[in-house]
């Protein structure tokens, strides 16, 4: 040993030396260790992981004839192959839409289907499947909304259809008024799409699958405009199937045939007895055959059905069928005008003395029209409150005047249906047409609100005409385009179309899956 390991002193700052060390050595390795926890809690707050994440995967399934080559169902098999991964804030963009797409079109029906809009979906079941949530039921349809969407894009890339003037002017109108909504709500507009699809969500995905969806509507909507029928393939159509084109005006009066409630002495509520009912739609019986007897001695049926507070009276007009006891018997083909009867309809607790005038075929032609909807400005003025009423009529007075002006603009201008359609896309407030320079193909009666229907079918109304028309929503700048197919035929048109573009849009997207993934716990 040499002199310094034999000295006590050496020896003992030598050991401290090492756990200074082993210390510096400890403390660095926590302090790693908490910059990697800092790194990692920025991350995710950073919503990196979440973004990137995959949330669905894309599949297109196609089946494949079997080494003997047979082409049937039992000796094909399925091909699966993998097209994309879908990240968070993507099918966020989807699943949201498809919520609030919900939400509004059963908003008078939520509670009653079991949805609490307030709780985590994922804790919800879903009514008659206690396997499944609510958050399952809207991603099941959003996987099958996104892999649509994707499959029309393909087909559409397949066939040369690219985007035009007319998607881009709807994405312009639509990233405007993302625009418009975010600063009204004094946000960003990346701040409001994450308000409503989530942290997640960018301005840069939100635009590139809105133009996906952009893309693939008018890609359905142009094979759809194709599709046309020769007049005999009308006539087949409307042969083979009158009671779908067909209507009738008749004048019926129904009785109510049915038992009502009592109650038992403790104001409790005691449903009828199956005594009481037969007895109810034995009177009703006996009602209707005294009324029938009355309307053929001359008295009219809305005269008799007033004098029963169980009879309700109805003057059909152009009535479809549907299948019901009185329809059955209106759309009879051996029906002539002025039959009558009395029609049992026990089913429904109900009797019937109904008369027939005629069944028809619609051949009065349907009309084109563009428009341009000016709407008064909204008030500042609650209503109910002073004023109210006031400020209102300025504000239509204000509104019509803005339409007399544009339509005298337009006149002043050249006065033609191209420069009327470009003012309505540029001006119009209706969201239905302000895109298509305003137009509305094949309007039949009473489709629209009344002062615009009465305008429409005018029977002085020569194609070039104009007019301002007021309705509940503003007023209507009006230009008459003329007039188009027999409605009858618009009605079998559509029957063939719907048909046709189903059995093609099934065709497009067969094959097409989606399939959630992991990352789909950051969805929603």
């Amino acid at each position: 040993m040499s002199a310094n390991d034999k000295n006590p002193k050496t020896a003992r700052e030598a050991q401290q030396q090492k756990e200074v060390h082993r210390s510096n050595l400890l403390y660095g390795a926590i302090g790693v260790l908490f910059l990697l926890l800092a790194v990692a809690v920025f991350v995710w707050k950073s919503n990196v992981i979440q973004k990137h994440a995959t949330a669905a995967t894309l599949y297109y399934s196609a089946e494949t004839a079997s080494a003997d080559g047979s082409s049937s169902a039992s000796s094909s098999t399925a091909e699966k192959t993998k097209l994309a991964d879908v990240s968070v804030p993507q099918v966020n963009y989807y699943f949201t839409n498809v919520y609030q797409n919900f939400l509004q079109q059963n908003s008078s029906y939520i509670s009653y289907l079991g949805l609490n809009t307030s709780s985590d979906l994922r804790s919800q079941t879903f009514p008659g499947d206690e396997t499944k949530t609510w958050f399952d039921y809207f991603m099941d349809q959003t996987l099958t909304q996104m892999s649509s969407i994707y499959a029309l894009n393909k087909a559409a890339e397949a066939e040369g259809y690219v985007w035009n003037d007319a998607m881009q002017a709807e994405f312009d109108s639509n990233m405007d008024s993302l625009d418009t909504s975010a600063t009204a709500a004094g946000l960003s507009a990346t701040k409001y799409l994450q308000r409503m699809y989530g942290s997640t969500m960018s301005r840069s995905v939100y635009e590139a699958e809105m133009k996906q969806v952009i893309l693939a509507s008018h890609f359905s909507q142009s094979h759809n405009d194709s599709l046309t029928y020769t007049d005999d393939q009308l006539d087949a159509e409307y042969s083979a199937s009158r009671n779908n084109y067909d209507v009738v005006d008749y004048q019926s009066v129904k009785i109510n045939g049915a038992a009502e409630s009592t109650t038992d002495a403790d104001g409790n509520p005691v449903d009828p007895t199956d005594a009481d009912k037969a007895a109810a739609l034995s009177a009703a019986k006996a009602d209707a055959n005294a009324m029938y007897a009355s309307f053929k001695s001359g008295q009219s049926l809305s005269d008799l059905a007033e004098a029963n507070d169980k009879a309700t009276f109805t003057n059909g007009e152009a009535a479809s069928y549907s299948s019901s006891v009185l329809m059955d018997w209106l759309f009879d083909s051996a029906r002539t005008s002025g039959d009558s009867a009395v029609l049992a309809d026990e089913d429904n607790s109900a009797y019937y003395v109904v008369t027939f005038t005629k069944r028809y075929r619609q051949d009065y032609k349907t009309v084109d029209v563009r428009h341009i909807l000016i709407q008064p400005e909204a008030g500042t003025i609650a209503e109910g409150e002073d004023g109210y009423e006031d400020e209102q009529a300025q504000l239509k007075a204000t509104a019509k005047s803005n339409a007399e002006d544009l339509l005298a603009r337009w006149q002043a201008g050249g006065a033609t249906e191209d420069a009327f359609a470009t003012l309505a896309n540029e001006n119009s407030s209706d969201g239905g047409s302000n895109t298509n320079g305003g137009l509305y193909k094949q309007i039949y009666q009473n489709q629209m609100v009344a002062a615009f229907n009465d305008w429409c079918f005018d029977s002085s109304r020569q194609p070039g005409d104009t007019g301002i028309v007021e309705t509940d929503y503003g007023y209507h700048i009006m230009y008459f385009v003329g007039t188009d197919l027999p409605y009858w035929q618009v009605k079998v048109t559509s029957t063939l179309r719907d048909k046709d573009f189903g059995d093609w849009y099934s065709g497009v997207t067969a094959g097409y899956t989606g399939v959630a993934a992991d990352g789909a716990k950051y969805v929603g």
